[in-house]
């Protein structure tokens, strides 16, 4: 197949709009995070007709600052001054998303299946964008995003977000607090309720009432198997399921963009690489064990890629990826 016409350069207006609405989106979350630093109260608590500084955290726990003085007067003053401060920012900016959402879809920008985005930031509120991330065909959409390219939707098509897990890192303890005790499936319910893993054959996989598909995916090397299989212990969640070759992308540099969903929203999308990503289809493409038609589609997937990479990342030199063998990396003039 030529793919020489599978890629199509967005006009300088929705580019524009793109890199507006995406400093826009990073603003935002970062603003998030600063609010949510500043949860909770801060107060004064009379005890023996003396004031002392409380703080009170969203989640009921309390710390002492000590009896009132000029110090901790400036530290109430301060906190709650600030905490307005950030509030108001975030105001501000949500108002200002909410007229890029509708901008995205005016300009024609929207790509992303919305459950996708809503996965997407649901992972990176509860911390899980540090272990888990996006692989195959829908890594597609963060390479065109960061290009200001489109690439044709024969090449997009997927009814499935696989999801690489890093069972090489350790959740920490806000994140494990975020996800217990309903673990990923409960994460994946608050944003489609209708998520069921396919029991009881397929426990890696979970999928919705529209059909749409999510897997988990872990490596497959020496002591994997002798490690947990699940994120959180949780008789009701995911197994990963052990992939060939996984630890290739593990390895492999990460790559982040921000994607815009078919609604106008926006999310965050951490993904492999896009050398890896063309180097892996194209071993893919060359496996014996592999189907032959998703075979002609990992060898096009790949093309589309190597293209992308040339024209708008030329400074990525695939002798770079020392993580795939050297007859891998020798098979991308021969996708």
């Amino acid at each position: 197949m030529d793919t020489s016409y599978s890629i199509t350069e967005l006009e300088g207006g929705a580019r524009r709009q793109y890199i507006n609405a995406r400093q826009v989106f990073l603003g935002l979350r970062q603003a998030e995070k600063e609010v949510k630093s500043f949860e909770g109260t801060m107060f004064w608590r009379e005890v023996d007709g003396r004031g002392y500084l409380i703080r009170a955290a969203r989640g009921g726990a309390q710390k002492g600052f000590g009896a009132r003085s000029p110090d901790t007067e400036l530290i109430f003053e301060k906190f709650h001054s600030r905490k307005n401060e950030l509030e108001q920012r975030l105001a501000n900016l949500r108002e200002k998303m909410a007229q890029n959402v509708r901008l995205n879809k005016a300009m024609l920008l929207e790509r992303v299946d919305k459950t996708i985005i809503d996965i997407l930031n649901a992972i990176t509120d509860s911390g899980l964008d540090q272990c888990l991330t996006v692989v195959g065909t829908n890594a597609l959409y963060a390479y065109e995003a960061a290009a200001g390219v489109r690439i044709d939707d024969e090449h997009l098509a997927t009814e499935d977000l696989d999801l690489l897990w890093d069972n090489r890192k350790r959740l920490t303890l806000a994140t494990r607090e975020k996800i217990t005790p309903t673990g990923l499936l409960g994460l994946l319910k608050r944003v489609d309720k209708t998520f069921e893993l396919l029991r009881p054959t397929q426990l890696y996989t979970a999928m919705n009432a529209a059909g749409y598909q999510i897997d988990i995916i872990r490596r497959l090397g020496p002591g994997s198997d002798r490690e947990p299989a699940q994120l959180i212990e949780n008789s009701e969640d995911f197994w990963a399921v052990s992939a060939r070759n996984a630890d290739w992308l593990l390895s492999a540099p990460k790559f982040e963009a921000v994607v815009v969903g078919t609604n106008g929203e926006m999310a965050n999308m951490m993904t492999v690489d896009p050398r890896a990503f063309a180097l892996f289809k194209v071993w893919m493409a060359q496996d014996r064990d592999r189907e032959p038609l998703k075979k002609t589609r990992d060898a096009n997937q790949a093309k589309v890629v190597v293209q992308l990479i040339q024209k708008y990342f030329p400074n990525l030199s695939f002798e770079d990826i020392k993580v795939f063998p050297t007859e891998v990396r020798h098979m991308i003039g021969r996708p």
